[in-house]
C-alpha cells in the first residue's frame, strides 16, 4: 500500500492544531492510503509542542519534530522532506487555510500518472487587506519577469509531490530557502489547483506586512542576479550622466565666462549621487551577506525533542 506523509510546520498553533488534526484525519479515513503526518514544531511559544505530544501519544500516525528555536518555515519544511518516508510527500499548514478536503483530488491527479506534483493556487484573496494583495500580484509579477523560477499568482507552499521530486529538492542543501521558487526551478511536470481563499480556522497569522516583504526580497535574490545588473547600469547611466554635465561645464566656461556656482543645486547632486551609490552598495551588500551565510555551512535546522528515533536530528 502506497504511503503518503503530511508535512506541517507549525509555529503558536495550539488553537488550530486540534481542528486541524480532526479534519485532516476524517479526511484519510476515507481513503485507501497508509499515510504519516509529520507534524514541525518551529519552536512555538505556546503550548503547542504539549499539543503535539499528546496527538502523538494516542495516534500511531503522529511524528512531531520539535526545533531548539525558531528557524523558520523553510527550515521546518526542509526538516520534514528530509524525515518523510512516504511515496506521495505534501506541504500543508495547520491553520486550516491550506484546505486537507482537497486531498483526495490532488491523490487522484498524481495517480493518473500526467503530472509529478499538485500544486495550490489561490483565485480569489477574500478576507485579505487590498494592499496586502496588491504588492502579492506584483511579486508574482516581477520575479518570473527577473527570475528562472515559475511561480504562478496566488501560488501556496501546498501541494502533493512525487518522492522523486522530493529528493530533488532535498538534495539542494542551500542555506537560504525559497520553497516557491525551489519548486519551480527543480521542473518536473505540476498541475496547479485553483481554490476559493479560505480564512485561518483560529489564531492569528505569524505573517506580517513587514516579514512578507522581506520574503519576497528573500525571494528575488535568491533566483535572480537582475537587481546586481540593476546596480551596474544605474553606475554606467550616472558616469554618461557625469561626462555629459563636465563637457556643459566647460562649454558654458568658455563661453560665459565663470558663472555664479549655486550651492542648494550642488548639494542636490552631490546627495542623488550618494544615495545611488549607497543604493546600489545596499544591493551587493544583500547579495553578499547570502554568500555569507552559504559559506558558513550551518545545519539548515536542529531537532531537540522528537517521538521517532530514526529521524535526521541535524541537518
Amino acid at each position: 500500500m502506497q504511503k503518503i506523509s503530511l508535512v506541517i510546520p507549525c509555529y503558536n498553533e495550539q488553537e488550530a492544531l486540534p481542528i486541524f488534526y480532526q479534519e485532516v484525519t476524517a479526511v484519510f479515513s476515507r481513503l485507501d492510503y497508509e499515510y504519516e503526518l509529520i507534524f514541525v514544531n518551529d519552536g512555538s511559544k505556546d503550548d503547542t509542542l504539549i499539543c503535539l505530544r499528546e496527538l502523538a501519544d494516542k495516534d500511531r500516525h503522529i511524528t512531531y519534530l520539535s526545533f531548539s528555536k525558531n528557524f523558520g518555515k523553510e527550515a521546518a519544511i526542509y526538516a520534514g522532506f528530509c524525515n518523510a518516508k512516504g511515496d506521495y510527500i505534501a506541504v500543508i499548514d495547520a491553520d486550516m487555510q491550506d484546505p486537507p478536503s482537497l486531498l483526495p483530488q490532488m491523490i487522484e491527479i498524481l495517480e493518473t500518472g500526467d503530472y509529478d506534483s499538485v500544486a495550490t493556487r489561490r483565485v480569489s484573496r477574500e478576507g485579505e487587506p487590498k494592499i496586502r494583495s496588491w504588492f502579492a500580484r506584483q511579486f508574482y509579477k516581477l520575479i518570473n519577469q527577473i527570475s528562472d523560477a515559475d511561480i504562478v499568482d496566488g501560488a501556496r507552499d501546498y501541494r502533493l509531490m512525487k518522492r522523486e521530486m522530493v529528493e530533488s529538492i532535498v538534495a539542494m542543501g542551500e542555506y537560504n530557502r525559497f520553497s516557491k521558487g525551489i519548486f519551480g526551478w527543480v521542473g518536473f511536470r505540476t498541475y496547479w489547483l485553483p481554490y476559493q481563499n479560505v480564512e485561518r480556522a483560529a489564531g492569528e497569522t505569524k505573517w506580517s506586512f513587514g516579514k512578507l516583504f522581506r520574503y519576497a526580497v528573500d525571494g528575488i535574490i535568491n533566483f535572480s542576479h537582475v537587481p546586481l545588473s540593476i546596480a551596474s547600469w544605474f553606475g554606467m547611466l550616472m558616469t554618461v550622466c557625469s561626462f555629459l554635465m563636465l563637457i556643459f561645464i566647460v562649454v558654458r566656461r568658455l563661453i560665459f565666462g565663470d558663472p555664479v556656482a549655486g550651492w542648494a543645486s550642488t548639494i542636490c547632486i552631490i546627495v542623488f549621487i550618494g544615495g545611488l551609490q549607497m543604493f546600489c552598495l545596499g544591493i551587493m551588500g544583500q547579495y553578499i551577506a547570502k554568500t555569507y551565510m552559504e559559506t558558513k555551512h550551518r545545519p539548515h535546522y536542529i531537532i531537540a525533542e522528537t517521538n521517532r528515533e530514526d529521524v535526521i536530528k541535524i541537518k
